[in-house]
């Protein structure tokens, strides 16, 4: 008779080594520079976490630079463009705050600073940030209201609230269709989670209405959510330190949204759009919820949200597949990687030791750990079929989407092919 434990011995000296632990103690692997800085800069949240201060982010990453983006103004006074006649010459001038001949400026131009001169009327056709510094009244905020991006409406809400447009007679009922309108969110390529980053950021002027409009635009925006073929798992970590907020401790400004909730609209999405999909939620161990794949995106996404505490085992769901003898095509955790529960003396780490096992029994599996507050280490490392995501953002269901049909390979390559 074989002896299994021989030959699982055997194997396990074939896994990959840990080489760090990670922030709460558990053995990990540790990324790449690169990677690394792919990691923070997808994400853009150096801030304090719940295992580490914004200081310790920043020192991960061995020189950052800080810069935005060069305004048309920043071109202007760089390039030194000739202009070819009077009204383009007038425009450079305006816009470098040169002498300028007003007579020559463009029409547009030449409208918008005759309204400065009266804001008065209709506002003039030019874009809205052009006017939000402006000192608007109630009725020319709603006036705005109505005619601004959809975007750049969601994004918008709490300063229309501050500024009374919401008390201008139609302006809820106008923004609570625009918000809702299936067309333009299908236009928008708006996906669930910036409208749930909108939802939890919705001040209390934001009237309910508004509120409840954002809610089914959520619901809507499920149809942009790319369904993935195959037996999908998806993994949300419920641990404690999952309640900390997801863009990290901000003074003054940390988000209303928790990793908690990321990782519950994550597994309540991939449901959605794929009916057959498995969610196993985890702490120490799977914590048994039942889930309706036809249930509104709110209501998946809070009885995730509302489940789980304790310790964290990332290996916990990959233990149960295993147990079962599932076949899978596609796993997909969301956690803050920070495994400490299922630390055992082994070379490599407990969540590695049961993918491998998954993946010798389905070879044709993936594997994607979305780490939705990166620290420079992972409980799966070093093979093809592992893709590790740093950070969240609606691209990530996209990016989820190349993995598994065999688009594109590691994070590292999806920054390295981004145009900028």
């Amino acid at each position: 008779m074989a002896n299994k434990g021989l030959f699982a011995s055997a194997i396990a000296k074939l896994l990959p080594a840990t080489d760090t632990v990670n922030r709460a103690g558990g053995p990990a692997y540790a990324l790449g520079a690169e990677a690394k800085l792919a990691q923070l800069a997808a994400t853009g949240t150096l801030n304090d976490s719940f295992y580490a201060s914004a200081e310790t982010h920043l020192a991960d990453v061995i020189a950052a630079a800080k810069a935005a983006d060069p305004s048309l103004a920043d071109i202007v006074r760089m390039v030194h463009p000739n202009p070819k006649d009077e009204s383009r010459r007038a425009f450079y001038g305006w816009l470098i705050g040169k002498p300028y001949d007003v007579a020559a400026l463009p029409v547009e131009i030449a409208a918008f600073e005759a309204w400065k001169r009266e804001p008065t009327g209709a506002l003039p056709p030019v874009p809205f940030l052009w006017l939000t510094a402006l000192p608007l009244t109630a009725e020319q905020w709603g006036e705005l209201a109505c005619t601004m991006g959809w975007q750049a409406l969601r994004m918008n809400l709490n300063t229309l609230a501050r500024n009374g447009a919401f008390a201008v007679a139609g302006v809820t009922e106008a923004v609570a269709v625009r918000l809702a309108d299936k067309e333009a969110i299908s236009k928008a390529r708006v996906l669930p989670y910036q409208l749930m980053m909108a939802l939890g950021a919705a001040g209390e002027g934001v009237p309910l209405k508004v509120q409840a409009a954002l809610e089914d635009a959520l619901e809507a925006s499920v149809s942009n959510v790319p369904t993935v073929p195959g037996r999908v798992v998806v993994c949300p970590d419920v641990s404690g330190s999952m309640r900390s907020p997801a863009t990290g401790y901000r003074k003054g400004a940390s988000s209303k949204v928790t990793c908690n909730d990321v990782a519950a609209l994550v597994a309540a999405a991939v449901l959605r759009a794929n009916r057959d999909a498995r969610v196993l939620p985890f702490e120490e161990k799977v914590v048994r919820v039942k889930l309706d794949p036809f249930a509104r995106l709110a209501v998946n996404t809070a009885k995730l949200a509302a489940i789980g505490g304790g310790g964290t085992s990332v290996s916990a769901p990959l233990a149960m597949l295993n147990a079962e003898k599932a076949a899978v095509d596609l796993v997909v955790i969301v956690s803050d990687n920070e495994s400490w529960v299922d630390n055992a003396r082994s070379k490599s780490t407990a969540t590695m030791r049961e993918w491998d096992q998954i993946v010798r029994r389905n070879p044709q599996a993936k594997l994607v750990c979305i780490d939705i507050q990166p620290h420079g280490s992972t409980q799966a490392s070093g093979r093809p079929e592992i893709l590790n995501v740093g950070g969240f953002s609606d691209a990530v269901f996209d990016t989820i989407a190349r993995f598994a049909s065999g688009e594109t390979r590691d994070w590292v390559s999806i920054v390295n092919q981004t145009e900028v």
